[in-house]
């Protein structure tokens, strides 16, 4: 843009040109002004300042709590407001990723009311500041919560928020500075300008520094984790049985019969992982007993502990879905620590809580049976990893996780289905969710294209603390024929099958269905998992090339 900059100097009674004092000559220069794009740079003021609060936020927490911070604490909180079928859609469309996902969402949000916050302080001073004061709001309420609330952590999201006012006072201010020094000089606009994207460059560079410290003193799993790695587990009074030779098919494109830990899915309400030390942990016993009792690590590590597989699953899991996972678990039967405790007449539920405040609500007749439900300080030969519970989680056979599955837990209530519910029942789940008869095709994928010939179809089928009495198959709705069953490990794993099939060219719709040793068969009825877990048939399409 050009505009005509009248100037006029004196010098000995003349003007430079040599005309006449008085005289003023008219000069094309650029224009350095920013109307037009001051809302966009206005914008990403708004940006970073909300970025470098979020930084300071997450830093002081890294002090001050390190077991809540303002945005763990609105993802915690958007977490739980979440309906159960926006929550099922989550995990059916990024699965383990379902965390990740909704960072990057809040990340969005944050930054497009940031920038209209830029956007208001730049029209009118002190409305983008509202903005951000609303956020600090939003993250006292966040926190307040939840949980493991301390008054320290009641500051941080106000001290985040402050910041964040500060920062987009200074961006906007020399923002404001450079707009009018555009239309007094181009000099003086040109060092405004600089000024600017100076200022703006330091708040983003401080922002992202800040955000990289903020990782690493935010997390106190550096510590869990050195702790973890210091852990060495006794070994067991009664290992596990070994797993028969025929329990695995050997196939490619089946999944290990043991799941390996970095591979075990993980889902959970808990936007980062909670950070136990195993020093300082404890498990109560509260609630309906005679009396209550408390138990350390190393308290439980002195146990006679069991070393059992079990195969455990989300009642997400759609239908053909990997949600689910069989592992080798060292730990010590949660009947015999309630024994000590001696659960009172009455009660029927033991409502067990994790250090982030989640429950689950477990039926008192099956923590207290014959069936190995440990508290787990184990995983396939090594202490729990951070984000499957450790120190401590429980391990039920038979139930889905959202009943039983406790991560990190530190109490246990005994109660009665009455008067408590966990976590999932008063959005909608069933209170006791015992886990159904389910069979899954993984050999061939669906939609893979094999040679025809023989074709050896396989998979695995489930029915934790049940069993797997037979396994059929059918193709384009045919008759069923009975696949071959690898031996169990135990009737708390899931099991393997296979059946070779003759197939010419052509399209096949594959269907696989499991029956229990009790001879009842897995349900055919299409059902969500929502409210007590998927049923039907899982099917498959392949195409068979000559």
């Amino acid at each position: 843009m050009l505009e005509i900059v009248k100037s006029s100097r004196e010098k000995g009674g003349a003007d430079d040109d040599g005309a006449g004092q008085g005289e003023r000559a008219e000069v094309p220069v650029p224009h350095q002004s920013v109307p037009r794009a001051g809302a966009r740079w206005a914008a990403a003021a708004g940006i970073t300042a909300a970025a470098g609060g979020v930084v300071a936020g997450e830093l002081l927490a890294g002090f001050a709590s390190p077991s809540l911070s303002p945005l763990t604490a609105v993802g915690g909180a958007i977490i739980d407001a979440v309906p159960p079928g926006i929550k099922d859609w989550a995990v059916s469309l990024f699965g383990t990723s379902d965390k990740a996902a909704l960072l990057v969402g809040m990340a969005l949000v944050i930054a497009g009311l940031a920038a209209l916050a830029g956007v208001l302080e730049r029209r009118r001073r002190f409305a983008g500041a509202a903005v951000m004061g609303i956020f600090g709001l939003t993250g006292l309420a966040a926190v307040l919560t939840r949980s493991q609330v301390t008054p320290l952590a009641l500051l941080l999201p106000l001290l985040a928020a402050a910041a964040a006012v500060v920062l987009l006072r200074l961006l906007v201010r020399q923002l404001q500075a450079w707009e009018d020094a555009s239309s007094a000089s181009p000099a003086a606009a040109a060092v405004s300008r600089r000024c600017f994207l100076q200022a703006l460059g330091v708040g983003a560079g401080v922002a992202a520094v800040g955000g990289v410290l903020a990782g690493i003193w935010r997390s106190a799993a550096i510590a869990a984790s050195e702790a973890r790695a210091r852990i060495v587990l006794p070994g067991p009074a009664s290992p596990a049985p070994l797993v028969p030779p025929a329990a695995e098919s050997g196939l490619a494109g089946m999944p290990a019969l043991v799941t390996p830990n970095p591979d075990f899915y993980r889902i959970d309400t808990a936007l980062v992982v909670p950070t136990v030390n195993p020093d300082t942990w404890s498990l109560r016993v509260t609630g309906m007993v005679a009396r209550d009792v408390e138990l350390s690590f190393a308290d439980l590590l002195q146990k006679p502990l069991l070393e059992r597989h079990i195969t455990i699953a989300c009642v997400s899991n759609e239908v053909g879905g990997d949600l689910i996972g069989n592992a080798r678990w060292l730990g010590w039967p949660v009947r015999e620590l309630l024994a000590l405790a001696v659960p009172q007449p009455g009660a029927d539920m033991v409502l067990s809580r994790s250090a982030d405040g989640w429950t689950a609500g477990t039926p008192l007749d099956v923590l207290t049976d014959d069936r190995d439900t440990l508290l787990a300080v184990g995983m396939n030969g090594a202490p729990l990893p951070l984000e499957h519970g450790f120190p401590v989680r429980l391990v039920v056979p038979g139930l889905y996780g959202y009943v039983s599955a406790t991560k990190w837990v530190t109490e246990l209530k005994v109660t009665r289905f009455a008067d408590d519910a966990g976590y999932w029942t008063p959005r909608g789940w069933s209170a006791r969710g015992p886990i159904k008869t389910s069979s899954r095709i993984d050999v061939p994928r669906s939609g893979r294209a094999v040679s025809a010939g023989t074709v050896v179809l396989a998979g695995i089928a489930w029915a934790q603390h049940t069993g797997i009495r037979s396994v059929e198959v059918r193709i384009n709705r045919g008759p069923w024929r009975e696949a071959e069953l690898a031996t169990g490990i135990s009737v708390d794993t899931w099991y393997q099958w296979k059946l070779a099939v003759d197939l010419t060219p052509g399209q096949y719709e594959i269907q696989v269905r499991a029956t229990n040793v009790n001879g009842e068969p897995q349900d055919e009825t299409a059902r969500p998992p929502a409210p007590d877990g998927a049923t039907g048939f899982h099917t498959v399409r392949v195409d068979v090339k000559s």
